[in-house]
C-alpha cells in the first residue's frame, strides 16, 4: 500500500507506519535518541546516502518528531542540527520495544549491544503495557476494544 494511502485511514497503525515505516526513518530516531544531532553523524553512523537521510530528517521535522536548528562554525557554511521534539522523544517506547524483541527472537551471538537501565536506581528496563495504576499487565491480559472509528475489514467475494 503506497505511503500516501496509509495516512487516509482512521487506523492509527497505518497513519504512524505511513511516517516511520521505512527502516531508515527508525535507526535515524535510534541515533537521536542517542544523542546524534547533525547531519553528517547520522550520515556516517547508518552509512546512508545523503539523498536518502535529507529525505528521512525532512519526514521527520514535517510530522514534528524532530526539529531543524540552524548553526555555524567559524569560517564554514551554516548547516542544521536535528533535536527530537516531544513526539520524537516518545518513540524512545517503541526503539526499546523493537531492541528488546530483537534480543530475545534475533539475538547476537555476542548478546546485546545495548541495555536500558532506570537512570534513578540503575535497575535494567523494559518495555510492557501499563494499567493506570502504573503497573505492567501480562501480554495474554491485554485486550482489544474496537470503536466505530476501527477500519472495517473486507471480506472476499
Amino acid at each position: 500500500m503506497p505511503i500516501a494511502k496509509l495516512q487516509n485511514t482512521s487506523c492509527s497503525v497505518s497513519r504512524s507506519l505511513a511516517v516511520l515505516g521505512e527502516r531508515w526513518t527508525l535507526l535515524i530516531l535510534r541515533d537521536a535518541l542517542e544523542g546524534l544531532t547533525r547531519f553528517e553523524e547520522f550520515r556516517v553512523s547508518l552509512d546512508l546516502a545523503a539523498d536518502v537521510l535529507s529525505d528521512r530528517l525532512s519526514t521527520l521535522v514535517e510530522y514534528g518528531l524532530m526539529t531543524r536548528v540552524s548553526y555555524q562554525e567559524p569560517g564554514r557554511r551554516a548547516r542544521h542540527e536535528y533535536h527530537l521534539t516531544d513526539a520524537g522523544r516518545e518513540l524512545h517506547v517503541i526503539v526499546g520495544g523493537l531492541q528488546l524483541w530483537g534480543d530475545t527472537h534475533l539475538p547476537w551471538p555476542g548478546g546485546p549491544s545495548t541495555f536500558r537501565r532506570s537512570t534513578r536506581s540503575g535497575e535494567p528496563l523494559r518495555v510492557a503495557f501499563v494499567d493506570q495504576q502504573g503497573r505492567a499487565v501480562p501480554l495474554d491480559e491485554v485486550g482489544t476494544v474496537h470503536t466505530n472509528g476501527y477500519p472495517s475489514r473486507r471480506t472476499p467475494g
